[in-house]
């Protein structure tokens, strides 16, 4: 691998808005590691492009499993030394039409788990290989939900809590690094896929457009903010 070849991962690779993240990183000439709980599905998924030559590799990474993400970032340390782009992208919609505190706590307690803590510990186990290189781009992918103006709105509430969590680590994180190590949330709209659903109005490749200009956004371009559509939006 050339070194000058950016390295990006994408958690939650394998489909729908991961899936394409990943693809098109690979188009526009970045070393992609796809990031799947599923071995087989994601094996699958990662053969798929490299049928179309796409310089993309996989690596078993359960968001869900601390054990499981500090192998992945032990994987990706030894093979290339680096990693430039990240993208946590995987996530759960698990709310049904009922209200958070009618709701089984488990519901509220599995979304935490894989929406906020699981962003938590990969960009914990992850970032200190961009701190080493002096380099990273970080991007959430979040939600509208999460604004703090959602919250006064019953309905969705496990979900919404977990993205209104996500985007204050987004603030935290940055306040604790000096590097150039740029992280951002977006809220890429109501997508079709297995977690928006057929209905949804947007394309996982109109979603994938609205976050992957923040992969290579310069020194001087945002950070600590959060987006939709390339705009930044209010929190």
């Amino acid at each position: 691998m050339s070194q000058d070849k950016q390295v990006a991962l994408v958690t939650g690779g394998n489909r729908g808005i991961g899936f394409e993240l990943v693809k098109q990183l690979a188009l526009k000439g970045f070393k992609v590691i796809m990031a799947s709980r599923d071995p087989e599905a994601g094996h699958e998924a990662a053969e798929k492009l490299k049928e179309s030559n796409l310089d993309v590799s996989f690596v078993v990474l359960d968001v869900d499993n601390q054990e499981s993400i500090r192998q992945a970032a032990h994987i990706v340390n030894e093979r290339y030394g680096k990693l430039d782009v990240l993208i946590n992208n995987a996530g759960v919609y698990l709310d049904k039409n009922q209200k958070l505190l009618a709701m089984d706590p488990y519901i509220l307690e599995k979304t935490m788990a894989t929406n906020f803590f699981g962003v938590y510990h990969v960009i914990r186990s992850f970032i200190p290989i961009m701190e080493r290189k002096g380099y990273g781009r970080i991007i959430n992918v979040s939600s509208e939900y999460g604004a703090i103006n959602e919250l006064s709105y019953a309905g969705v509430g496990a979900y919404k809590l977990s993205k209104y969590a996500l985007n204050g680590l987004t603030r935290l994180v940055v306040a604790e690094i000096n590097a150039d190590i740029k992280i951002n949330a977006v809220d890429p709209g109501w997508v079709s896929s297995d977690m928006g659903g057929p209905s949804a109005p947007r394309t996982p490749k109109q979603a994938a457009e609205s976050i992957l200009w923040l992969a290579t956004v310069g020194p001087e371009g945002p950070n600590g903010e959060f987006f939709r559509d390339g705009k930044r939006i209010e929190w």
